[in-house]
């Protein structure tokens, strides 16, 4: 499997209020944030898969935590937002499929076993969760064949089926367009605007794969890193 694993690391994090990166939070069993990521990586995909990280705020942080794995710096981390970050990754790892996550996801290993069929399938996705969906999340639609046709913050919650959980894959077929439309959306806009574009005006198909019945918790506040640490 000639697969790509990124993390996205760059951000600062100030809403969980730390003087460290977000991916380097402790958790109650001892590993970080980063650290259970990458665990559940290799995992589910071997001890020798390819991971890498776009680094940021206090990159010199994260270098140390994770020596093995590969970096990519995003000099403006303090002026973009994922999909300039994500754009750089998907940049230098030329024609492989890439998995990607947010920095910031505590998520049941299981969740990489589910989706691994799909990667082997060359069949891009993005995980979802459909048993919440609030507002200031990314929310999705799908069309009538069962693709996202929507997947933005804006989507309404009287349409969404669910939320994004922040994991996701692209296949080698559809990384060129996306990497286009990464590069044309605007420096504060979030991955998913990119894919949204890639979907509707290049015709990329992406599914929606649910993993409601595991944990996949986004750790934006205090209140989420101890739901995080309920669950693990």
């Amino acid at each position: 499997m000639d697969l790509q694993v990124v993390i996205l690391a760059a951000g600062m994090g100030t809403r969980l209020g730390q003087p460290f990166p977000k991916p380097l939070t402790p958790l109650k069993d001892g590993r970080t944030i980063l650290a259970q990521q990458l665990g559940n990586v290799r995992e589910a995909f071997g001890d020798n898969v390819q991971a890498m990280a776009v680094v940021g705020f206090k990159l010199e942080q994260i270098l140390e935590s994770a020596p093995d794995i590969a970096f990519v710096y995003n000099e403006v981390f303090d002026q973009t937002n994922t999909s300039k970050s994500l754009l750089k990754a998907l940049k230098a790892t030329g024609n492989r499929g890439v998995l990607w996550m947010n920095g910031d996801v505590v998520f049941h290993p299981e969740v990489l076993r589910r989706v691994e069929p799909l990667v082997e399938q060359g069949q891009s996705f993005v995980c979802v969760n459909t048993a919440k969906t609030a507002e200031e999340e990314v929310k999705y639609t799908v069309d009538e064949n069962g693709h996202i046709a929507a997947l933005s913050k804006q989507v309404p919650l009287t349409e969404a089926l669910g939320e994004a959980v922040g994991i996701n894959f692209i296949a080698p077929a559809d990384k060129a367009v996306f990497i286009q439309r990464l590069i044309e959306v605007d420096e504060q806009d979030y991955f998913e605007r990119g894919l949204e574009i890639a979907i509707e005006q290049d015709n990329v198909q992406v599914l929606p794969v649910d993993i409601s019945d595991l944990y996949a918790v986004e750790v934006d506040f205090a209140e989420d890193l101890a739901r995080a640490n309920e669950v693990i």
